[in-house]
């Protein structure tokens, strides 16, 4: 079975940093800075990389592994620490290390949790007693997805991401599939042929089957391993890209259909089995080690 195993966080000092999945993506128009406006469902997955803090007063931060390619300085994990590390109630250290299953450019907003998840935990065991608010306004220099991760609920997101309003989406089971490439977000948001002014709509339209994701076309063009993905993916549910890909997500009504699908899945292709989550594993992470406390 071609699977990605979602590992154990259940120690004390290991945190979840799980996926996200948009259930439909729309763009709405193109700001003046270049970003662009959107109108998307966030919703967790009981799957994602893990971080295990230990933290000390050294004043130093230190992570492992190295990535191949990417400075520590321009790590995510290391950025997010460093933006809180001035709250810090004592001379603020920690050594992180990152357990990383969630593929880069899959859309499933792997480095956006890795460093929510640090935020909210350090914020904590630092103690450095700031708000969600204030967490998800540091959060959102680092990227904007961030601070989805940092609220912890599954969101209608607009704006540019950061204006959220809770809604409760089924947790339904997914079968999410990776086919092997990643996706540069950049690329896809500049491609001249992106559907930019998709309507806007309210909570009360949004109808999860119907609604679909604006750069799923662009991103099927130009990335034939997505396109293959989907069209294998649809034989056994309906399937959808989340973000700018490159995963693709179909839903089930069980685990064990899912799981059946999954057994099915060619060789060219990895997979998982998740359940959708209306409230994130970080959030209830959080509860229980305060609880703890």
């Amino acid at each position: 079975m071609n699977t990605i195993n979602n590992p154990d966080n259940s120690a004390i000092n290991q945190w979840p940093a799980p996926a996200k999945l948009n259930l439909f993506l729309h763009i709405t128009g193109r700001l003046d800075n270049g970003y662009h406006s959107l109108e998307t469902v966030f919703q967790f997955l009981n799957y994602g990389d893990t971080l295990t803090i230990d933290v000390n007063t050294s004043g130093a931060v230190t992570l492992s592994p190295e990535i191949v390619g990417l400075a520590q300085q321009d790590n995510l994990i290391y950025r997010a620490a460093m933006l809180l590390k001035p709250y810090a109630a004592t001379t603020a250290g920690a050594t992180i290390e990152l357990t990383k299953i969630l593929p880069m450019g899959a859309g499933l907003g792997g480095g956006s949790s890795d460093a929510a998840t640090t935020l909210v935990a350090l914020n904590q065991l630092w103690q450095c007693q700031l708000s969600n608010d204030q967490l998800a306004q540091l959060g959102l220099s680092l990227g904007a997805d961030v601070p989805i991760f940092i609220r912890g609920f599954a969101a209608f997101a607009q704006g540019i991401g950061e204006k959220l309003t809770p809604v409760f989406p089924p947790e339904s089971w997914y079968l999410v599939i990776w086919p092997g490439v990643g996706v540069c977000t950049k690329e896809i948001f500049s491609a001249p042929e992106l559907t930019r002014d998709t309507d806007p709509i309210s909570i009360s339209q949004i109808n999860y089957s119907l609604l679909t994701n604006d750069c799923e076309k662009v991103t099927k063009k130009r990335y034939p391993e997505v396109a293959k993905a989907l069209e294998w993916l649809i034989q056994y549910a309906p399937a959808k890209m989340t973000g700018t890909g490159s995963c693709v997500f179909g839903e089930f009504s069980s685990q064990q259909a899912a799981t059946v699908a999954l057994e099915k899945l060619p060789k060219s292709m990895l997979g998982f089995v998740a359940k959708g989550l209306n409230k994130s594993p970080l959030a209830s992470k959080l509860c229980q080690s305060t609880l703890s406390v």
